[in-house]
């Protein structure tokens, strides 16, 4: 879910050569450029299908494996345990949900310092601070992360009973549920 320029679902079909990777996303346009990078891969990457289509209104196949990738955060609040629910019940028993997100701290003074860390990480990787608040800036009211408990909570009313934490980076959380 949420295909952006590609790169996450080249690898793993690139990886799993044997299985069918299908990648949704919103944006026709998101779509076309994930197609572009595909095609210029120098390599068999026919085991993937680009669908442009609203991940609330997909129509998902049974699955064994279903990947969000930084894609949840921006959907609004009252529509994301429905579609986790959709996603559990999409699965096969045993079948893996892998969700990563940009979480929040617990508490005002946790939400500061990682506020700070994640600054002076953009700032060492060579952001200005015009294209620091920028992104801040474009992000407001699109983005809207829970925080990690809250992130559990949600798959945990889906039906998922085993859920780890498998990514933590300052803000960034990767969830792994198992059916």
């Amino acid at each position: 879910m949420g295909v952006s320029t590609a790169a996450l679902i080249k690898q793993l079909a690139q990886r799993h050569s044997k299985a069918k990777w299908v990648g949704v996303d919103i944006e026709p346009k998101m779509i076309e450029q994930a197609q572009k990078e595909i095609e210029i891969f120098d390599g068999n990457l026919s085991n993937i299908e680009l669908v442009v289509e609203d991940i609330n209104l997909y129509s998902y196949e049974k699955s064994d494996f279903i990947v969000s990738y930084y894609t949840i955060q921006f959907l609004p609040p009252r529509l994301r345990q429905e579609l986790l629910n959709r996603i559990y019940e999409t699965l096969n028993w045993g079948g893996a949900y892998l969700m990563f997100e940009k979480v929040r701290a617990p508490d005002a003074r946790f939400q500061d310092i990682l506020n700070g860390l994640y600054t002076d990480f953009k700032l060492e990787q060579g952001y200005s601070s015009q294209e620091i608040i920028g992104k801040s800036r474009s992000l407001k009211g699109v983005l809207e992360p829970f925080s990690s408990q809250g992130n559990i909570d949600l798959l945990s009313r889906s039906g998922f009973v085993d859920i780890m934490t498998i990514f933590k980076f300052i803000c960034f959380e990767g969830f792994l549920a198992i059916k």
